[in-house]
């Protein structure tokens, strides 16, 4: 019965174990799965913190170039760059303006057309025309003569006839009381002259007579008419000096010939042979203006820019304030050995000597009080009186010592308030100076 009963416990303290065993391994899967539930609570905390730190780095790098694009220093760059601009177009307007000018005065017109208008009369026909301010000194000119004439009978027997061309300018001269009495006369220099050949072109009859049958509807039309224009170069190169004097300002032209000829029209065409820069800047005028304004537009712009520098160095120097410079302080001066001791000076010490500690290693300060200097002088003084009282024997009154006592107890020699108003060797000399005055009196 006993063996069954322990079985019996035995059975169940193995099940009690088993219950507790599995118990406790259910706490250990609960703790395992809570510690797991816990750490993936922290990873998923992790990832997101980690994903908000990679989205603000990110967010932050984006906004770099933003922020970089609106500071101050990029606003300043900004505000130079648009004043640069400005600067630049306004001088590059400036200088186009400046080689427009320069072009039109440098460069002469290339060719130069007038009409001139024959005179008939008694004598040979002749024609003025004015050229103004067409030409220009230092430039050589081709001039030639465009004569229209009809082929008339009296042309054709007139055969070869001369023309005579001059270049002339008006004579400068002072007006005087006789102009008014005397007719007008235009009063020229001739700063050229020249005289050439002319004729027109010759044609048998039978050929201007197939010529004219050829042409005759033309000519019924009134798309051709029975006339020739010749001609005639009369100066190859001609060049004037310099000054507005030296320039021509008119031509004249006479038409020498033995038979009377018929004009339609007669007229003088001069043309400028360009060399050099004005050959270049009339025939590469693109290029030209490009390197002729570039030039211009440098130029501007450094001397704009040393205004500018000028200028800046200017208003700063005149806006700063000159700093004045502090005066020294002035070294106080140290007291002499007799006058450190002097009781003016010696009037704020304390009577008592002190010991005051010191950091470290150091050896303490020590202060002696007034008696090492102001004692010094106390000691000739007490050693004089007492000579004094030895050599005429005068007792001193018990009134002046009391005096004297009061005298040295309210000294001007002030204390700090640490110890007695009278140390120990003033009391003593005090004492033996009263017993040296009682003796001398009892010896008398």
């Amino acid at each position: 019965m006993m063996s069954r009963q322990v079985y019996v416990d035995e059975i169940e303290g193995q099940a009690r174990l088993r219950a507790r065993e599995a118990k406790l391994a259910q706490n250990a899967a609960d703790d395992d799965s809570n510690l797991n539930q816990h750490q993936t609570q922290d990873e998923l905390m992790e990832i997101i913190e980690q994903g908000k730190t990679i989205a603000g780095k990110a967010w932050e790098t984006a906004l770099v170039p933003f922020h970089a694009a609106v500071s101050k220093p990029a606003q300043k760059a900004y505000l130079g760059t648009f004043l640069f601009a400005s600067a630049s177009l306004f001088l590059l307007g400036l200088s186009t303006i400046a080689y427009a000018l320069f072009y039109y005065n440098f460069v002469p017109q290339v060719s130069v057309e007038r009409t001139i208008h024959l005179q008939f009369g008694d004598g040979h026909p002749y024609g003025t025309a004015t050229l103004d301010s067409s030409l220009t000194s230092l430039q050589p000119y081709d001039v030639s003569l465009l004569l229209h004439l009809p082929r008339t009978p009296s042309n054709q027997a007139a055969g070869n006839f001369m023309l005579d061309l001059s270049l002339q300018s008006p004579l400068p001269r002072t007006p005087s009381s006789t102009d008014k009495l005397l007719p007008e006369v235009a009063l020229t220099r001739r700063l050229a002259h020249s005289r050439r050949p002319a004729i027109l072109t010759y044609s048998s009859p039978i050929i201007d007579t197939a010529s004219t049958l050829t042409g005759l509807p033309f000519y019924v039309l009134g798309w051709k008419t029975e006339s020739e224009v010749v001609e005639v170069n009369m100066f190859e190169g001609v060049e004037f000096a310099k000054g507005w004097a030296n320039v021509p300002q008119e031509v004249k032209l006479v038409v020498e010939a033995d038979e009377k000829m018929q004009f339609y029209e007669v007229g003088i065409r001069i043309f400028a042979k360009f060399g050099g820069l004005r050959w270049i800047m009339y025939h590469h005028r693109i290029l030209s203006y490009v390197i002729f304004t570039s030039m211009f537009w440098s130029s501007s712009m450094i001397s704009t820019l040393i205004a500018w520098i000028v200028l800046s160095s200017y208003l700063s120097t005149g806006s700063t304030a000159v700093k004045e410079e502090p005066t020294s302080p002035k070294i106080k001066a140290e007291p002499s050995e007799a006058e450190k001791y002097e009781p003016s000076l010696m009037e704020g010490l304390s009577d008592t000597s002190r010991t005051f500690p010191t950091l470290g290693r150091h050896k303490p300060l020590t202060f002696t009080g007034r008696e090492g200097g102001a004692h010094r002088g106390g000691d000739a003084r007490v050693k004089q009186e007492d000579e004094v009282l030895e050599s005429t024997g005068v007792q001193p009154l018990i009134a002046e010592a009391d005096d004297e006592d009061d005298t040295i107890g309210t000294s001007a020699f002030r204390d700090s308030g640490i110890g007695t108003s009278l140390d120990e060797g003033q009391r003593a000399r005090v004492q033996r100076r009263k017993k040296n005055a009682t003796m001398s009196g009892l010896a008398n």
